[in-house]
């Protein structure tokens, strides 16, 4: 099959590489670009680091010169792949939600009596949902800190007919809708519901989303090549 992956670099990378692996033709065509907002980061009060997304952990390492900066702060992550690069940029005590945004929140609740001071939720401008709210219903202090935002990407003209386009996101989803402009679209294969539900009776060939919102479930819903 050839499938589009409209993610982000550098992921998309990665993801074509797993797809070459599984015997697909990935064709690279990022519908969003992530742009580092500028700022310095303040830790005062700070307890714990909740990451949403592996761009908001790349921005925090990026936004920080200091490579310790933060690194003795427990951390929360989405999934197990953020979990996996905060341990890689230095962080060593990691804890993995292995799910969605309502996970990493049921995760940090539980373990919020060992946290001392505030939950800082490092991640884009306009976040897709609401980490810090969702803590606060809980009695946990938590507050946003926007370190990146995602712009939009038009694809390459040449790019070609495809198969399946990859959706691992609900932006991302929203300008895969916008880029076809209501034009009849591949089969479409999301990371969870919330990345597919902007394309929602839109005429695409079909619409699927994964079992688990982790990259592995997303391609195990490709057919066999």
């Amino acid at each position: 099959m050839r499938i589009w992956i409209t993610r982000a670099e550098p992921g998309a990378s990665r993801t074509a590489e797993k797809l070459r692996a599984l015997g697909h033709e990935p064709v690279v065509a990022p519908l969003l670009q992530v742009q580092v907002l500028p700022g310095a980061i303040d830790l005062d009060g700070v307890g714990a680091l909740a990451f949403t997304s592996g761009n908001g952990l790349r921005a925090f390492a990026e936004r920080s010169a200091d490579p310790d900066f933060g690194r003795a702060l427990p951390v929360f992550a989405v999934g197990d792949a953020t979990a996996a690069a905060a341990r890689k940029a230095g962080f060593a005590d990691v804890a993995s939600a292995a799910g969605d945004l309502d996970a990493l929140a049921r995760l940090i609740v539980a373990q919020a009596g060992r946290l001392h001071g505030t939950v800082l939720a490092p991640g884009p401008r306009e976040p897709a949902g609401d980490l810090p709210g969702a803590l606060a219903a809980h009695g946990v202090a938590a507050r946003p800190l926007a370190l990146y935002e995602t712009l939009p990407l038009a694809p390459p003209t040449d790019m070609g007919l495809v198969d399946a386009a990859l959706i691992h996101s609900p932006k991302a989803a929203e300008r895969l809708a916008a880029v076809m402009a209501g034009a009849p679209g591949p089969a479409a294969y999301c990371i969870s519901p919330a990345a597919a539900a902007p394309l929602a009776g839109r005429p695409f060939a079909r619409v699927e989303w994964a079992a688990l919102p982790d990259e592995d479930s997303l391609l195990a819903l490709l057919p066999a090549p």
